[in-house]
C-alpha cells in the first residue's frame, strides 16, 4: 500500500518544531516514514525566515539546522508552475504549487485561506486534527 503523500504548511512545521501537539505527531509520522512528506524550496525559505523572528528566537544557524534536518526527512521540490488561486494571501499558493507538483493526497495546514478551500483539484486540505482522524 502506498504511503499517504502530504505537504505540510509552514504553520504546521512551526507548530511541530516549537510547540509540539498534533503537528509534532504528524512530523513524527514523516520521520518514521509512515507518510511521504513533500516540501518546496519556497516553503523552506519561509520557514527559515519565520524561525528567525524574535517571536521564536532561532539563530540563523539554528534555523539552517532545522532546514537541513527537514531536507533529510522530506522530499524537496521546486515546482515550475505558478498557481494564483488564493488572492487574499498569495504566499499560500506556494503550498498548492508544492502539493500539485508532489501529486500529494493532502495538505495539512492551520491557515484559514487554505482550510476554507477544503480541496484543491483532488488534493484534500486538512487541519492536523482532521488529518489524524482520517487515518
Amino acid at each position: 500500500m502506498e504511503r499517504t503523500r502530504v505537504v505540510l504548511d509552514t504553520n504546521i512545521l512551526i507548530s511541530a518544531i516549537v510547540f509540539g501537539g498534533l503537528p509534532r505527531k504528524i512530523l513524527e509520522m514523516a520521520i518514521a516514514s509512515n507518510v511521504n512528506c513533500f516540501l518546496s524550496f519556497a516553503i523552506l525559505d519561509e520557514l527559515r525566515d519565520v524561525l528567525q523572528r524574535s517571536k521564536f528566537g532561532f539563530s540563523p544557524q539554528q534555523a539552517v539546522t532545522v532546514i537541513d534536518e527537514l531536507q533529510d526527512i522530506c522530499e524537496i521540490l521546486n515546482p515550475p508552475r505558478r498557481i494564483r488561486t488564493i488572492k487574499a494571501d498569495p504566499d499560500d499558493n506556494r503550498i498548492l504549487e508544492c502539493a500539485v507538483e508532489a501529486q500529494a493526497m493532502c495538505i495539512i495546514s492551520g491557515d484559514n485561506h487554505l482550510l476554507e478551500l477544503g480541496k484543491y483539484r483532488e488534493i484534500h486540505i486538512y487541519s492536523p486534527a482532521d488529518f489524524l482522524a482520517t487515518l
